[in-house]
C-alpha cells in the first residue's frame, strides 16, 4: 500500500511540474514542455528538462501557451508584460495592471523571458564598463634529459561588443628557452598587445580604428607601433559563422636592436572569420596583409588562429598559432617567426569593471 501510495504521490509531482510548464503546440500534433527563454519572427527558443536548449522554427508552432509572464514588444514600439497564449495567428496577454489584451500575431515583434529582457534593456544604453567577455589563457611545457628545454605561454583578451560598437583588447607573451650542455639559448620571447574599436554604420559595413605593439628578441625587434584605421564588410554574419573583410591605411613605426629604424606608411587587407563549431567549441582566424607605401615592393603579413574547447562553464583548453612576416628583416634576423602554443584557460562573461 505505501508503494502504491508513493507511485501516485510521484505521478501528481509530475504532472503538476508539467503543468507549471510553458508549452508549445506544433502544426504536427507534438507538444513541447518547458521554459521559453525568447522568440522572434522566425524561431522560438525553449529550455527543456529533458532536451536542454530547443530552438524551434515559428512556422511549425500552432499554439503557445505559457505559465510565467514574459514580455511581449509589439510593432508599434508597446511592451505587454504577462502570460501569453496564440492561437489563430492571433494573441492574447494577461497583463496585471490592465487586464487581457489581444491582437494580431504579426504584430509581435519579440517575446523575451524576464532574464533576456534585462539582457536587452543593458544592451540598448549600457556603460562602456560592462559587457565585457574575454578570459586568461596559460601553457606550459617542459622536458629534461640530455637537454632541458621550458615554454611559458600567457595570453588575455577582452571584447566588448553592442548594437552600436565593438572593442577589443589583447595581450599575449611567449618565452621559450633551450639548455644544452651547460649553454642556454633562447628560442623564442615575444610580448605582443594592442586593441581595436569599431562602430557600425550599417547591419554590415562597419569603420574601426586600432593600435598594435610588438617586441621580438628573435627577429631583433625592439618595438614596432603600428596605427591605423579601415572600413569592414560582414560578407557572413550569422550566429554560428561570421566572415568580415576589411582594408584601409595605418603607419607603422619599427625600431631594431641593431639601431635601424623604420618608419613607413602602409595600406592593409585582410580577413576575420569566427566559427562556432558546436556549444563548446570555438575556432577564431585573422589574416592581415600590408604592403609597404614608403618602402615599394616590402610588405609584412600577420596570422593568427585559436581553437578553444569548453572544458567546464569557466575552464578552456586552447590551442593557438600565430605567424608574423616581414620582407625585409634587419641583417642577422629570419623573415618568418612562427609561434604554436597550447594550454589551459579562464573564461568569464558579462563582466563589469565598476563595484
Amino acid at each position: 500500500m505505501s508503494i502504491r501510495m508513493l507511485f501516485l504521490a510521484a505521478l501528481c509531482l509530475s504532472l503538476s511540474a508539467t503543468a507549471l510548464a510553458d508549452e508549445l503546440k506544433l502544426k504536427n500534433g507534438d507538444r513541447l514542455t518547458g521554459t521559453i527563454i525568447k522568440a522572434d519572427a522566425k524561431t522560438l527558443t525553449l529550455k527543456t528538462d529533458y532536451a536542454g536548449i530547443v530552438t524551434v522554427s515559428t512556422d511549425a508552432i500552432a499554439e503557445v501557451v505559457s505559465n510565467d509572464p514574459l514580455y511581449v514588444a509589439l510593432s508599434d514600439g508597446k511592451t505587454l508584460v504577462g502570460k501569453i497564449a496564440t492561437s489563430g495567428g492571433k494573441y492574447e496577454v494577461e497583463t496585471k495592471d490592465t487586464g487581457k489584451a489581444s491582437g494580431e500575431m504579426s504584430a509581435v515583434q519579440a517575446i523575451r523571458s524576464p532574464g533576456e529582457q534585462a539582457a536587452y534593456e543593458k544592451m540598448l544604453k549600457p556603460s562602456w564598463f560592462d559587457l565585457w567577455n574575454g578570459g586568461l589563457d596559460f601553457g606550459y611545457s617542459l622536458t629534461t634529459g640530455n637537454t632541458r628545454t621550458n615554454t611559458l605561454a600567457l595570453g588575455a583578451n577582452l571584447g566588448r561588443q553592442t548594437r552600436r560598437d565593438k572593442t577589443t583588447l589583447y595581450a599575449a607573451y611567449i618565452n621559450a628557452k633551450n639548455r644544452n650542455k651547460g649553454v642556454t639559448e633562447t628560442t623564442a620571447n615575444a610580448i605582443r598587445g594592442g586593441g581595436r574599436y569599431e562602430i557600425n554604420v550599417s547591419s554590415r559595413m562597419t569603420t574601426f580604428g586600432f593600435a598594435d605593439f610588438e617586441y621580438n628578441q628573435i627577429q631583433l625587434l625592439d618595438l614596432r607601433s603600428v596605427l591605423g584605421g579601415g572600413v569592414g564588410y560582414y560578407a557572413i554574419k550569422k550566429d554560428r559563422a561570421q566572415l568580415q573583410v576589411f582594408g584601409g591605411g595605418a603607419y607603422n613605426r619599427e625600431n631594431f636592436s641593431t639601431g635601424l629604424q623604420r618608419n613607413s606608411a602602409e595600406v592593409f587587407v585582410g580577413e576575420d572569420f569566427t566559427l562556432k563549431v558546436s556549444d563548446r567549441v570555438l575556432f577564431k582566424e585573422r589574416f592581415q596583409l600590408f604592403p609597404n607605401m614608403t618602402n615599394r615592393g616590402e610588405y609584412r603579413h600577420t596570422f593568427d588562429s585559436s581553437l578553444t574547447t569548453k572544458l567546464t562553464g569557466w575552464m578552456t583548453w586552447n590551442v593557438t598559432a600565430s605567424n608574423r612576416y616581414i620582407s625585409n628583416p634587419p641583417t642577422g634576423s629570419k623573415n618568418n617567426d612562427l609561434l604554436l602554443t597550447t594550454g589551459i584557460g579562464v573564461s568569464f562573461t558579462n563582466f563589469n569593471f565598476r563595484k
